[in-house]
């Protein structure tokens, strides 16, 4: 079946452990260029975000609306465009493809850069949904570069590290873009015209360092060649993207790992755009302490993430799969109870605790656990499903499944935020619709494996 032998472990005994990936040509330099890559994505958005809701303000985009228009905008290629990279990540060679993604990076965060010294709202909308193109690509390239350098028992391992890196990629762009344009980050001495101009100076220099950084990791990827470079390109983005998916049906479960890939980032994405509500609402406390919760479920992630390899040893890594539904549906029902109870709760000023305040209330420690826990489960949940999904893959199609998946995660994190705001809109508490997510959660555990049993009486 396969038409592109992966090429092997550098010690031909055994597979490389996963952090001996990292210092490997076949893998190092493709983990930096995506973690570069991602965290530039991220500080961008974020940077621009806080930039249009505290410094400049706009008629036609009020600052309520913001942070959900750039999120719309970074998303959109998703569904728009990864059909269209699955068709050239099978067709094209994909370490070609990566250097030419590096390059229109540095091409984009120099025209973001210039439009943050200016100020042109416009231009900095026009590069967050380029950087969704960005992020577009390099989904669907990262996830089908894997299986073509690493063997099979070493993909556990190199998707845990992928992911870890993502998330922390994530959290630190996500961190350091507020405090660098709101100048949070300089001397409260220094003389106000030499803050102002590092004020404006910091993420343009900061994003153009990095692309160039990235580029310049992108030449040592080494060479990826083509699963089926006769492939005829397709434009039609609907007819591909369910052709993609119909494909995906028949490579023997690929399909099945792809729905838990895509349930993952529903589950996920519910908590997470409901993190700063409960901040606000339930939890009564500062913008600070939303900040701690993402700082935590990316931590978490990326634990639950790095401690596959080390658990699916010797063993089928999909065994991690039920541990983690059951960690997501234990932890994440006591995230909802406890948002019930606090909301029952006698109310008090909104911003009443502070992070400091918050983290030394005994109380708080239980909440924090879980959602830590559930982090981590989600982890463990996730990176043998994608491992999975790799290793089914036919090599002539692997990119053209990734793209199904990609298009599917984000149809699911779309129907978060519209249960999200119809549960909301209905009159249900925030603790109430976390635990309908959870309910629901349990639910799919159980018809799946009810359906697995039904599967094993037939004759």
């Amino acid at each position: 079946m396969s038409a592109v032998t992966p090429i092997p472990s550098l010690d031909p005994i055994r597979p490389a452990r996963q952090f001996e990936l990292l210092s490997q040509a076949r893998y190092q330099p493709f983990f930096w260029t995506v973690f570069l890559g991602t965290f530039n994505d991220n500080l961008l958005k974020f940077a621009i975000t806080i930039l249009l809701t505290y410094q400049v303000q706009l008629t036609w985009l009020p600052p309520a609306q913001v942070g959900p228009a750039l999120g719309a905008l970074f998303m959109v290629p998703s569904l728009l465009l990864s059909a269209w990279c699955g068709q050239l990540a099978d067709k094209w060679p994909l370490d070609r493809l990566i250097r030419w993604g590096k390059a229109l990076e540095v091409a984009m965060m120099t025209l973001a850069a210039w439009a943050l010294l200016q100020r042109q709202v416009p231009l900095l909308l026009l590069c967050v949904l380029l950087s969704g193109i960005h992020v577009t690509l390099f989904a669907t390239v990262k996830y089908a570069y894997l299986p073509r350098h690493l063997s099979a028992p070493e993909l556990i391992g190199g998707n845990g590290l992928l992911e870890m890196g993502m998330f922390m990629a994530i959290l630190l762009g996500t961190l350091v873009g507020g405090p660098l344009i709101m100048g949070a980050w300089l001397p409260p001495d220094w003389p106000p015209r030499w803050s102002e101009r590092a004020t404006v100076w910091a993420v343009p220099v900061l994003i153009m360092a990095v692309s160039l950084v990235g580029w310049w990791r992108s030449q040592a990827v080494p060479l990826t060649r083509p699963t089926d470079p006769g492939l005829v390109l397709h434009f039609s983005v609907w007819r591909e993207s369910w052709r993609h998916v119909r494909f995906s049906q028949g490579q023997g479960g690929v399909l099945l790992s792809i729905l838990g890939i895509s349930w993952m980032w529903f589950f996920g994405a519910m908590f997470m755009m409901l993190f700063p509500a409960l901040t606000r609402d339930v939890l009564h406390a500062q913008a600070s302490v939303a900040s701690w919760l993402l700082v935590l479920v990316s931590l978490g992630i990326g634990v639950g993430a790095l401690c596959c390899e080390r658990l699916s040893r010797g063993r089928q890594p999909l065994v991690l799969v039920p541990v983690g539904a059951l960690g997501m549906a234990v932890f994440g029902g006591d995230v909802a109870w406890l948002t019930w109870q606090m909301g029952q709760a006698p109310q008090v000023l909104s911003g009443e605790w502070g992070l400091q305040a918050f983290l030394t209330h005994p109380p708080h420690a239980r909440l924090m656990l879980d959602v830590w826990l559930m982090a981590m489960s989600v982890g463990l949940f996730s990176v043998p499903l994608y491992a999975d999904m790799q290793a089914r893959s036919s090599d002539s199609h692997r990119a053209r499944i990734v793209a199904a998946n990609n298009i599917l995660n984000a149809v699911a994190m779309v129907l978060s935020a519209l249960m999200a705001g119809g549960l909301l809109a209905a009159g249900l508490s925030l603790g109430a619709v976390l635990g309908t997510t959870v309910a629901l959660h349990v639910l799919i555990c159980i018809l799946h494996t009810c359906s697995k049993g039904v599967g094993r009486e037939k004759p």
